[in-house]
């Protein structure tokens, strides 16, 4: 049900109308914490849930303010850009589940902060193949710059050494994101396990494509880990993320 303000860039093909629906969800929200939700599924989930647990509302309307500015469908300017997405989009929804799993705890919200940052970086990567097949490229603008890379070689789905030094750096914040939560890990509640078990599928993709040299387009990265299920089991059974 959270993925409804992404679904809406994919499904319109003029921002006009998206921006429509963006408006729509920003009312809806405001209508549910009213107390009056809007006689449609998603909202009525939505409302059940604040009902339920509380939650805060300026988390649900950062989200829509931060989907509603990527309608621009441009790529991020720098490295900055796409943490800030992604703290607005993917943080806010953890902050979020927190609230579901009865967690108040700055520890915790400091680890959600940095998982949220590396789940948009690795988002990111992942969707680049996808993209570029479309003529669409959104990764960071200045570190393609810096190592000469360009819209055009992602396109092609070059695998050339400048292309894979861009998908380094980029990978490589998206782990120390993930270190820097791990850094919590001692403080943060067993009760918060649940809403950080997606760092096993991040760091499952930051070790396949390093073991690929950063080949972004490697078709192995396309394959699913059947391990994952178990990965998952283990860290739940151990509340480690």
């Amino acid at each position: 049900m959270w993925n409804w303000p992404r679904q809406v860039k994919d499904s319109v093909s003029q921002k006009t109308i998206g921006l429509m629906r963006m408006q729509f969800w920003k009312t809806a929200v405001e209508d549910i914490y009213r107390d009056d939700p809007p006689a449609q599924p998603v909202a009525a989930e939505l409302w059940r849930a604040f009902r339920k647990h509380t939650l805060t509302k300026r988390w649900m309307l950062r989200i829509i303010a931060e989907r509603e500015k990527d309608m621009e469908d441009r790529a991020y300017r720098n490295l900055q850009e796409l943490e800030s997405y992604a703290e607005n989009t993917q943080s806010s929804l953890l902050y979020l589940l927190l609230e579901t799993l009865g967690v108040k705890d700055v520890h915790a919200d400091h680890a959600a902060s940095h998982i949220g940052k590396a789940q948009g970086i690795v988002t990111c990567l992942r969707a680049t193949p996808y993209h570029s097949r479309r003529r669409k490229v959104y990764l960071p603008m200045d570190i393609c710059m810096l190592h000469g890379a360009s819209q055009e070689d992602f396109i092609r789905g070059s695998r050339e050494q400048n292309v894979r030094d861009v998908i380094y750096d980029i990978a490589s914040q998206a782990h120390v994101h993930l270190q820097h939560a791990r850094s919590f890990s001692k403080n943060v509640p067993d009760a918060s396990t649940p809403a950080f078990l997606q760092t096993v599928v991040l760091e499952d993709y930051l070790q396949r494509i390093r073991k690929v040299d950063f080949d972004v387009f490697h078709p192995s990265l396309q394959n699913r880990n059947p391990l994952l299920p178990i990965q998952l089991y283990i860290r739940s059974w151990k509340k480690t993320y």
